[in-house]
Formats: C-alpha cells, structure tokens, sequence
C-alpha cells in the first residue's frame, strides 16, 4: 500500500512519479542518466588537513545523443512547491550548456527554456518527448543538417579512457558547433591541468569520424609537448599520426597520413634564441612538402606564444594555410599592445579557468608559504669590499631583482636550500618539486646545494636532485621520469623555463619560487605546473614556496581573469597597454664583446638569514582567505574549545572525552602528528603538544612523563603481577602514545601474553572494571593529577 503522497520523501517522489512519468514519455533509460556528478566536490584546505566537499549531482540528466545533454529535472518531495528546485536544474544547465531545465514535486514539472526564456508549468503527463525536444532545439537554435550530422558522432571510448568532464564536453560541443557554422578561426581558454589535448583529441577524433575534416595539423613548441601528446592523449590515432621532420620527410610519402604533429620552431626558427627566419625562408620550408590547402584543420597549442604576436615567424605559418580552420588553445590568452590573441582567433567559444577547476574539485588548491630573509628589501657591500675573485663590488643597493641575476650571493643560494630540505624532511621527501631559478647557472648551483643537503636521499637514488633546463642534455633526458606518477626517477628538479609551461607534471606537490616573475601570463603557468590532482597517489593539493615575492601577483586584478586584457582595452581601438616589465633582463650595460662577469660573494662576505615565514591560504580567485601559521590557528581553536589549560586537563584524563578532543580538531583541520613531525617533535604526547601550543607550557616527552612516574610511589600500590602490568603498559605509552594503553585491546599484544589472557590479566586487579581503573589512575599520575 502506498503511503500518503504528502509524507514522501525526495527518493519516493523521484520513483514512483518522475522517473514514470519521464519513461512514460519515450524516453529509454540508456537515455537518462540519474544522480549524474556534474563535478567531483571542492578540496579544501582546513588547517593542515585537506577533505573534498560533496559533488555537484543533477537527479536526472537527458540525453538526445551521447553527447549532447538536452535536459536537466530536479525532484523535490512534496513539502516543496513545483517550480522549487528549479533554480538549481538552471545552474546545472548553465554549467553544462543544456537548454532545457525542469524541477518536479512529482505534482507537475516547472519547465525553463533556456533558448526562449520561457518558464512553464506542465502536468506529469505532458513531459516532452525526445523527439519534441529535439524538435524545438532544433529550431529554437538554428541547428543544421550539417550540425546535426556532427552532433551525432560519438567521443573515442574505450575501458582505458575517461568520459569527457562536463566542461571538456561544452569545449569539444562549442567547437564543432562553430565549426559547423562555418566559423574558421576559434579560440578555446582552458585552465592548466583539465586536459586541454584531451580535449584537442576528441575535437580531431569526432571530426574525422564525421569526414568534416580530414588532413589536420597540431602545432606545438616544444619536443616534450609534441611527444607526451602523441604517446598519450592521441595514442589511438597512431596509426595515421606521424611527426613532421622537414629535413628527413618525403614530399611523396608523407602526404598520407590524416594527423600531423609540427613544431614551430622547425619552420620558423627559435624566436626566443632569435634565430629568425625571412618570410619568403618560412614559406619555402613549408611548400617543399605541403601545399597552402593542403591542411583543412590546424590546432595551435599554447597559442598565447609566438602565434599571438602580429610580426611573429609563427604566424607566418598560420597565414600560409589560411584556408584552413585554426584552432588557438590556451590556459593564459594574451591581450596586449603587440599580442593579441582574440585579434587573430576572436573571442573564446569557451572558457573554463582555473578558478572553475578548483572550484569544481576538479584541479588541486594551494596554499603559500612566504619566505624573507634578511636581504631580501636589500643589500649593499661596506666600502671597498671585494668578491670572492678580488674584484671590487659595485657600491649600490643589490635587492632580489638583483641575486642571482647581477650577483650571486651563495649563502642566499644556501639558506634557500636548506628551507627546501627542512619543509621536505617535515612532510614528505619523495614529493615531486620544481624549484625556478634565476637562469640555468642558478638552478645548477641550486642543484648542487641540494644535492648536498640531501646525501642521504642521493647514495639511495644519484638523480634525486637534476636540473632540468634547455641546454642540459642529462637533465631533459631525465624529464620523462620526474613528471611520471611514480616515486622513481628525480625528485627534485631544478630549472629556470623550461618547466613552467606544457609539461605535464602530475605529482608535483611543492612549488618553489626563487626567479622574479612579473609577467602573469608566466606566473599562470607555473601555478599551473600543481594543479593536476592524482588522489589515489595522495595529490590533493599543492604547496608554493615563495622567496622573492612573487605571489604578490595573486592580489593582482588580473589573477585569475579568463584573458589578460587591461583596463580600457576594447576591440576596435588600437592597443595602448604595457607590457610587462621585466626589471630582472635590465642590466648594468658593459663594453661591446666584453663578457660581463657577476660578482660572487661567499659567506664570508653575506651570511643570509631567515627571518620571517608566513602562512597563507587563498580562495579560487585569489583573495587573501587568512595569514597565519598553524600554529596560531590551532591556537586558536583549542582556546575556543577549552578557555583554560584545568578544563582541558580534566577532559584530556577522561578516555571517553579525549577521543571527542581529536575528533573536534580533526574536523577543523587539525592533525597533531603532522604538526609534530614538521617541529621535529615526534617524541612529544600528543596532550604536551597543545599544551605547548595553546597554553605556552614546556611540553615534555613521553619518556620523561613515564620516567616521572616511575619517581613516585603509585606502582607500590600494587601487587607484584598487576605492577608489572603497569610498568608495561608504562612502557606501551612511553614508545606508542596514550591512545594505545586505553583498552583491554592492548591486553593481547606481544608483551603481555606471558600474564595470560586478557581476563586473567584483570583479575589481577580485582576483575575488569578494577583493571580500567587502574589504567584510569595511571593517566591521571602521568599527567600530573590525583592518583
């Protein structure tokens, strides 16, 4: 019998109402997805723990082919009105680009569309068919034969590939949809680290199944790029991929693949090492294997590069295949007075930032650890004082534009190493770090300072420490192995460039910074470099270490935007914003064809000090959330649960409650052991560490607790066998912890057995509740209270 309608809940509602009446409609189940996660829940960093919030999850999601959404419902139980849940069906919509939301009580659905802006209440039985809804998106938005035809292509799949995310879907869906209508130049801002060439492979893979293109090329500038993309997202293309060599391949041959990998430079020329080529050289490359029309795809990856500047080789190469349609992809577009992307590829189709990935669960949080030494605000030699070479030192106010870049100072270089060593030793030592460099002799002298500060790790693994730079052969050889997922290969790498864009970098929990950095294209990137989350591996989030300042750029209005675009910028008026300053590539200008040497002072001449460390966290857009160490925050919140250090004590020697005192900072993101290790305080009980924190008093071992009592008279009161027991579960404590000696658990550990069975052992002490109070009475001495 049912019950009554009125006492439902939601999941009653949803059964024996909506989903009929959906079904009712000709909708097949294959179509409708129930309790769809949208996102995968928010990490957030509470104290020195990280948990995941709940997922985003729509109850129904309607599907016209696999990969088009067409309708979201939310249910409600029948305490709520029809139209109830319909603001949160539109948000689901608006995140997934569905036109049609609806929210149900199972009275009557709330119809929103959101091609029309119509809002409607319909009867249970009146629920649109497929074919009706199709039927009105169809003409609603204008989809043709063509749209259509692409529509119904489905993404690759196989056992060992994901389904596309939400957003990864609206990119490759915007995309073909333009596509279709015949837009040929699109732009696509995707956030570093939610798989934009995933995305550029299901966008190629759809197309060439529907036979809309069919010769199609992927422009990169980097080796690593062009060969993680090919070995990994791609891979099931391999077949009718290969990988241009101007100088090796075949003008016959190499015209019968369907993808094609290029880098810039091999046409181009390295414009950043200025190896320029002419126009009429660029296009001479080119045609000697293809002609203009012979691409009618090209994607440009990390297009906010070369290809965005007006003057650039790079473009030279997209404007000799015109006729072909040309994708930009890219986490930081750029919009300045000589580097415009949405000049050349027009405003995105899409845009998913960072800001959205964290948000979404999706990509990792971070917070910031700022360092400052004592130079930092700067340094100035006394009169007359001469480098390590004998050479005097240029008299003025050396500061951190300056080290490293004008002058080298070692035991800056030094310290610097040593604070990266006590945080990896305080957390965990195996975690993959990128350390940026002034310029590729810093990250070697950086190398060697680690290296150095960390024998032990290196006798157990000689490439625990590489750098990992564009001139060092070694090192880029060894670059496979540290973005791997695995703990094998270098840990820590060194470097200055190379590693701060495109390189995919999963495990990287440590950033640091110790390069000035002042473009926030650049800086983008390198946050980007720890976004990628790997929860089975334990990467949740992500930690910055600071030196210079750097991540003063959070609280820059630009953080975060979807373009860097300043104030005042509109399309149809010429550029007239700056570029970025870049006050560490100034230098003292020297005599023509004399090298300038940098003046190198050693300890003996700068010792370096730590003085300050700062905490802090911030939100997805990068405001300032709190500035404090965790220290001061778990301060904090043992003062708010327990005013004095007599009402803790007394909760503290109560079992029952002791375990609810974890579990309250366990939930505010409080983990004592973490805590301890990182001060080096492992040997101290858990009960001695807030008492030190919260309550300034000097915390004792557990051993020189354990060896307190032993000074007084409370094992006398009992008899041989019971006082044995005790000094062994003294003992217990004094190499485990409090937690250990609490139960009758312990009673069948190793060094108890030869006392007998747990009972046995109790009736030493008059029986179990004789024994519990006992151990009740040892806490109490241990603690410094009544016996």
């Amino acid at each position: 019998m049912l019950m009554n309608k009125k006492q439902m809940t939601e999941e009653d509602i949803k059964y024996q109402y909506i989903s009929p009446a959906i079904e009712n409609s000709g909708w097949p189940r294959s179509s409708i997805a129930m309790e769809k996660a949208i996102t995968d829940g928010k990490i957030n960093i509470r104290g020195n723990i990280v948990v995941r919030s709940s997922p985003k999850k729509a109850d129904y999601v309607l599907y016209i082919e696999k990969n088009y959404p067409i309708a979201i419902v939310e249910a409600k139980d029948n305490k709520h009105s029809v139209s109830h849940g319909i603001q949160q069906a539109k948000e689901y919509c608006k995140m997934m680009d569905v036109p049609f939301a609806y929210s149900s009580n199972g009275d009557a659905f709330q119809e929103y569309d959101f091609l029309t802006g119509t809002e409607r209440q319909i009867g249970l039985e009146q629920f649109p068919s497929p074919e009706e809804l199709m039927k009105r998106y169809k003409i609603e938005a204008g989809i043709t034969d063509k749209e259509e035809e692409i529509m119904q292509q489905p993404y690759y799949s196989s056992q060992t590939t994901y389904d596309p995310r939400y957003y990864q879907a609206n990119a490759v869906n915007r995309t073909l949809d333009a596509i279709a209508k015949g837009q040929d130049r699109i732009l696509l801002v995707v956030a570093t680290g939610t798989g934009k060439t995933y995305t550029a492979f299901q966008i190629v893979y759809r197309l060439l199944k529907a036979g809309v293109k069919k010769k199609i090329l992927y422009l990169a500038d980097r080796n690593v790029l062009v060969d993680q993309s090919i070995d990994q997202d791609f891979s099931p293309l391999k077949n009718v991929i290969h990988k241009v060599n101007y100088q090796k391949d075949n003008p016959v041959t190499v015209t019968s693949y369907q993808v094609y990998f290029s880098l810039y430079q091999q046409i181009a020329g390295d414009e950043e090492n200025k190896e320029e080529a002419g126009e009429d050289e660029i296009v001479t490359k080119i045609s000697q294997l293809f002609k203009p029309d012979f691409f009618d795809l090209i994607i440009v990856d990390e297009c906010h590069r070369g290809s965005a500047k007006k003057d650039s080789n790079w473009r030279k190469i997209l404007e000799y295949f015109s006729s072909a349609t040309q994708i930009g992809m890219t986490a930081t577009p750029k919009e300045t007075e000589k580097i415009s992307n949405i000049d050349y590829f027009g405003e995105p189709v899409y845009t998913y930032s960072l800001k959205n990935g964290i948000d979404d669960g999706f990509l990792a949080p971070f917070k910031v650890i700022n360092i400052t030494t004592d130079i930092s605000e700067g340094w100035r030699p006394y009169k007359g004082q001469r480098d390590k070479n004998g050479e005097e030192i240029e008299d003025r106010v050396y500061t951190n534009s300056d080290f490293d870049y004008n002058l080298i100072i070692e035991d800056r270089t030094e310290q610097v190493a040593k604070e990266i060593t006590k945080y990896l030793k305080a957390t965990d030592r195996y975690q993959k770090t990128i350390v940026f460099c002034a310029n590729e002799d810093h990250a070697e002298r950086m190398r060697v300072a680690l290296a150095n500060l960390n024998k032990d790790m290196c006798v157990e693994n000689p490439d625990y420490v590489v750098r990992i730079t564009g001139s060092d052969v070694y090192g880029k050889g060894k670059l496979k192995y540290f973005i791997s997922i695995n703990k094998e290969g270098p840990v820590i790498a060194t470097t200055s460039k190379l590693l701060s864009t495109g390189v995919d970098c999963k495990m990287v929990k440590l950033i640091v910074l110790d390069q000035m950095i002042s473009s926030m294209t650049e800086f983008k990137q390198i946050i980007g470099r720890g976004t990628r989350i790997r929860e089975k591996e334990g990467k949740m989030h992500f930690v910055v270490m600071d030196f210079r300042n750097v991540t003063r750029l959070f609280s820059d209005p630009e953080w975060d935007g979807p373009v860097e675009i300043n104030d005042g910028f509109k399309q149809d008026e010429p550029l007239k914003v700056k570029e970025d300053p870049t006050p560490y590539d100034t230098v003292t200008p020297v005599e023509p064809g004399v090298p300038r040497v940098k003046p190198i002072i050693d300890k003996y001449g700068c010792r370096v000090e730590i003085i300050n460390k700062r905490v802090s966290v911030y939100d997805t857009s990068g405001k300032l959330l709190k500035t404090e160490s965790i220290v001061d925050y778990t301060r904090t919140n043992v003062k708010d649960e327990y005013a004095s250090l007599d009402e803790f004590i007394k909760c503290w020697t109560d079992n029952a409650k002791k375990e609810e005192i974890i579990k309250i900072f366990h939930d505010k993101g409080i983990d004592f052991e973490q805590m301890k290790k990182e001060e080096h305080m492992e040997e101290v009980d858990d009960f001695d560490y807030i008492c030190h924190v919260a309550y300034d008093k000097k915390p004792l071992t557990r051993k020189e607790r354990a060896n307190n009592v032993k000074k007084t008279d409370f094992l006398n009161k009992y008899s041989d066998v019971a006082r044995e027991v005790l000094e062994t579960l003294l003992e217990t404590y004094m190499n485990d912890g409090i937690y250990e000696i609490e139960t009758t658990k312990v009673l069948k550990l190793e060094p108890f057995k030869k006392y007998g069975t747990p009972a046995k052992i109790a009736s030493y002490f008059g029986g179990k509740a004789g024994y519990l109070n006992a151990v009740h009475n040892l806490q109490n001495v241990i603690y410094g209270g009544a016996n």
